[in-house]
């Protein structure tokens, strides 16, 4: 399985980006896909989910009402649109897949790519 994750980069507050991430190797369409992501000194966050058929979407509560998931099956591809951008947002962010989504905003992936960096200048 490889997730790639890309669009990151360095912007100043209030500003957007959109992240996608493509995926091969694995039943994209069956699966649930995530963003995560991890600031320096600190351990990796949850962002947000999204289930199979885009029914689904979790955000954590840093991201709602900036951000938005997003997914398109025939693309193999997730998105992670940032609007609204703060210097607190500044992170590698990670694109994750499979694994359940569960409770309110919970979501474990089985895989995991690598990361694309954001940072937001003041």
């Amino acid at each position: 399985v490889q997730l790639q994750a890309s669009g990151g980069g360095l912007v100043q507050t209030g500003n957007s980006l959109r992240l996608s991430c493509a995926a091969s190797g694995l039943s994209f369409s069956a699966y649930a896909m995530g963003w995560f992501r991890q600031a320096p000194g600190k351990e990796r966050d949850f962002v947000a989910a999204i289930n199979w058929n885009g029914g689904t979407t979790f955000y954590a509560d840093s991201a709602k009402g900036r951000f938005t998931i997003s997914r398109d099956n025939a693309k193999n591809a997730v998105y992670l649109q940032m609007n609204m951008l703060k210097p607190e947002d500044t992170a590698v962010y990670y694109c994750a897949g499979g694994g359940p989504m569960y409770g309110i905003s919970s979501y474990d992936p089985f895989y995991w790519g690598q990361g694309t960096q954001v940072t937001v200048s003041s």
